[in-house]
């Protein structure tokens, strides 16, 4: 393998990314606005912080995203009783029904990318990327100590 493997990795990322963002458009949403409540369904109750790190933004740009949705009624802030200047997010039973369109474009662009894949290439492409994972968190394992 090559330098060029990462650069296809890149290119596919950026390709995804792209295609994911036209898609959540078509549902009124900007593609960091879909992240978010895709977030926000699979890991409840976090702080923005949280948030923010998880979706590799800053935690400014999180509360502009958070402050639209929240108007349009979509995620609601509570108080969090750990520390009383942070604020927990939540998604609203509004929507649940974003949400809910949002997961069957995610799985049907699943479907476009691995077009062609059997199941059993499919298992194997899926347990490739945990072990290419394992392998990325292990080297900032010494970064992440060493800060």
């Amino acid at each position: 393998m090559s330098i060029e493997t990462g650069y296809r990795l890149a290119d596919n990322s950026r390709q995804l990314r792209r295609l994911f963002d036209e898609r959540v458009r078509d549902l009124g949403l900007t593609g960091p606005q879909a992240r978010l409540l895709l977030a926000l369904e699979r890991h409840p109750n976090e702080n923005q912080v949280f948030y923010a790190e998880r979706l590799e933004i800053e935690p400014i740009t999180l509360t502009r995203i958070v402050d639209r949705l929240e108007d349009a009624g979509w995620i609601e802030r509570q108080s969090d009783p750990a520390d009383r200047r942070a604020r927990i997010l939540h998604l609203t039973d509004k929507s649940r029904g974003i949400v809910t369109r949002l997961r069957s474009s995610v799985e049907a662009l699943f479907e476009d990318m691995l077009g062609g894949f059997d199941p059993a290439e499919r298992e194997t492409f899926a347990r490739l990327l945990d072990r290419i994972a394992e392998n990325l968190a292990a080297a900032r394992l010494p970064e992440v100590i060493n800060g």
